[in-house]
């Protein structure tokens, strides 16, 4: 991402309806299949802050990874040196059948080879061992948000299931969330694109402000509850994956 990203991102994701109800949406979904026990090790891949990360310290030993100068720079204030891992070339540098859980919230997308990064996550898990992936969906939906945050990609339910061969993982869970502002999000982005081919296009864009506390609040609510249902949404936002490696 551009080094502005991590800035925007730092100011609105502890209680930005978004990134709260996606942390809180994985952590549900990891206590539900299995609950994290005090010396479980978990890695969250392109960690971002490390809220996520900071977050799960009181479940579980936890250890963050980016590539992004500017995402270790606030790793390293929020982790001990030995928690903050960066690339060794494009490996994890940790033993096979290490974790017991791995996530990676809106990281695939960032990818130019998302099942190179899928195959390293079932190396390191432990068999029986837990990935929670959240990723942009609909190609419909993109604009300038992906083009500034380096997306090479937003997936279907499709493309996000193929990268995760039944031969080395249990799919538990795959759907489609945000399912409610979809369509509104589909009008903005819409309108975005029309509005930066004129001068009126240069303000603030929508997914940087936080709505009004009510609005905040339902949309969060909504955006968490959803997740949890077995119905399979034709269309959303985002997509979430819970696979457990075999």
């Amino acid at each position: 991402m551009n080094a502005e990203e991590y800035q925007n991102l730092e100011r609105v994701e502890r209680t930005h309806w978004y990134y709260a109800g996606k942390r809180e949406m994985v952590r549900g979904w990891i206590n539900g299949l299995r609950p994290p026990a005090a010396e479980d090790l978990l890695l969250d891949c392109g960690a971002g802050t490390g809220l996520f990360a900071k977050e799960m310290e009181s479940h579980c030993r936890v250890l963050v990874l980016d590539d992004h100068e500017e995402a270790l720079q606030m790793l390293r204030q929020r982790f001990r040196p030995e928690q903050v891992l960066g690339l060794a070339g494009d490996q994890v540098p940790l033993p096979d059948g290490t974790l017991d859980y791995v996530t990676a919230l809106d990281v695939l997308e960032h990818v130019p080879d998302a099942a190179a990064v899928v195959r390293g996550f079932h190396r390191l898990l432990k068999p029986g061992g837990l990935a929670v992936i959240t990723v942009p969906a609909s190609r419909a939906l993109w604009s300038d948000w992906d083009e500034a945050l380096h997306h090479y990609r937003r997936y279907s339910r499709r493309q996000l299931r193929a990268l995760f061969p039944a031969g080395e993982w249990e799919l538990v869970h795959v759907n489609y969330t945000n399912v409610v502002v979809y369509p509104a999000v589909w009008l903005v982005r819409k309108w975005r694109r029309w509005t930066l081919r004129s001068a009126s296009g240069q303000g603030p864009r929508t997914e940087d402000r936080e709505p009004a506390p009510w609005l905040n609040s339902l949309l969060q609510r909504l955006f968490v509850g959803l997740a949890f249902w077995r119905i399979p949404f034709p269309f959303g936002v985002s997509l979430l994956l819970v696979a457990r490696r075999r």
